[in-house]
């Protein structure tokens, strides 16, 4: 049977590091299986705030890539905030943190570049995407954001080509985003941001979501959304194989901002080490990525600083070796309530390696859910510091007795093979219509 074919127009692809660009890496490494040729379009020089060459790997020889240049006026906001690079990394210095150099940056981003600074990319990849439907069929378009303005490009190409059938893939939401209140939006701008979310909702035929409560909030705006979450490539996971830590290790692998910095697990960490000695000598608080430096330096002037590993930036493939060779993995959401939808995709490796998971955010959350349903891990507020301190003692306790968690079946449903399946099932449910 001859394969359907797909076209995805991604910004983030390898050589890009981070997690959004592991979403669509997989999709396309396993569609093949379940009869779909994917063919990738993507920014010819882009402007990666993070590489990780060790993901190309899963590119394979035979697939399709199609590059378009792009203009990013990234490096004015770089040449304001010159201090670090957080603006790309989409990390905000927020309160007193604050210059002015970074408050005009983000008016900028949010005001000037609307939906962000990419929607130059815009214009340049209709006109050629356009060239390539004309010459070439195609089955299904998929467009992935952020950066949002690539969906942008799916409206423009549905507008001229009305029975093509359209995938808006959001990894993460638009305007509900958490830090959409920190953009410092005028109203004009705050109204066109949610006049094309609108648009995008209405005209893709299918809106992906990765979280359950995001794909809810899609349908109260009008998208026919489907929710499909990240996952764990088995064999990568399985892949890698880590030493025994003689320390009981507590890693956050990943980029960890003031937003989402949990600073009851800071405070109840510096008491237990307090009140016991053998917790002092055999604790070790591991970072593996991009951690702000007022965090670090908080970290530094209290009594957690002698137990503090920071491993910096690492490729993917060491991260899943740390994750493997933690006791306690760290993953922390934003603590507004909106922010319940948000699933980190680490948190599907974290569940893979079958070790403890310790989360922070909203009650409620759709992280809270999932480790509830596979039983791997607790869920807290910022303020449950009693019932913190008691999971972290009974987790040091378990460790001390060699005790070892194993992998729930429920685990299974979040691998990529089994989210692709579930991809292709969707697809093939939405040409089936016709």
């Amino acid at each position: 049977m001859k394969p359907k074919i797909i076209l995805i127009v991604t910004y983030y692809w390898p050589p890009a590091g981070g997690p959004g660009v592991q979403r669509w890496l997989k999709f396309v490494k396993y569609l093949p299986q379940f009869g779909w040729k994917p063919v990738v379009f993507i920014p010819e020089n882009p402007n990666y705030p993070l590489e990780d060459k060790s993901l190309c790997k899963d590119v394979s020889k035979d697939l399709t890539i199609i590059k378009n240049k792009i203009w990013e006026p990234y490096k004015i906001a770089e040449k304001l905030n010159k201090r670090n690079k957080k603006f790309k990394a989409g990390q905000f210095d927020i309160g007193q943190n604050q210059s002015w150099k970074s408050k005009l940056s983000i008016w900028m981003r949010g005001n000037f570049f609307i939906p962000d600074a990419r929607v130059f990319w815009v214009k340049p990849s209709v006109r050629v995407i356009r060239e390539y439907l004309r010459e070439n069929a195609i089955d299904a378009l998929v467009t992935t954001g952020p950066p949002h303005s690539v969906h942008l490009i799916g409206l423009a190409l549905k507008k001229e080509f009305p029975n093509l059938k359209w995938i808006a893939d959001f990894r993460d939401p638009w305007t509900e985003i958490s830090y959409y209140q920190y953009l410092k939006l005028t109203k004009w701008a705050d109204r066109k941001h949610r006049r094309l979310e609108h648009k995008v909702f209405s005209e893709a035929d299918i809106t992906l979501a990765t979280s359950y409560t995001d794909a809810d909030k899609f349908k109260a705006k009008g998208a026919n959304a489907v929710c499909i979450t990240n996952g764990f490539d088995e064999a990568e996971m399985f892949a890698w194989s880590a030493s025994i830590n003689e320390k009981f290790c507590l890693s956050y692998i990943g980029v960890l901002e003031q937003l989402r910095n949990p600073e009851v697990l800071w405070e109840t960490l510096s008491e237990i080490i307090k009140e016991n000695p053998d917790f002092q000598k055999d604790f070790q608080l591991k970072f593996a990525g991009r951690v702000d430096d007022t965090i670090l330096d908080k970290l530094s002037q209290s009594n957690l600083k002698e137990n503090i590993l920071n491993l910096g930036y690492i490729s993917h493939n060491e991260a899943l070796v740390e994750m493997k060779k933690s006791a306690v993995l760290l993953l922390t959401n934003f603590p507004q309530l909106s922010s319940k939808g948000i699933i980190p995709g680490k948190l599907f490796e974290y569940l893979a390696t079958g070790k403890t998971i310790l989360s922070f955010g909203p009650k409620d959350a759709d992280v809270q859910r999932i480790l509830e349903e596979t039983h791997a891990g607790k869920h807290f507020g910022y303020n449950e510091k009693t019932e913190l301190k008691a999971f972290l003692i009974k987790a040091y306790g378990k460790w001390k007795n060699n005790e070892h968690t194993l992998l729930s079946k429920n685990t299974m449903q979040f691998s990529r093979l089994n989210l692709t399946k579930r991809l292709s099932e969707v697809l093939s449910g939405l040409l089936n219509k016709n």
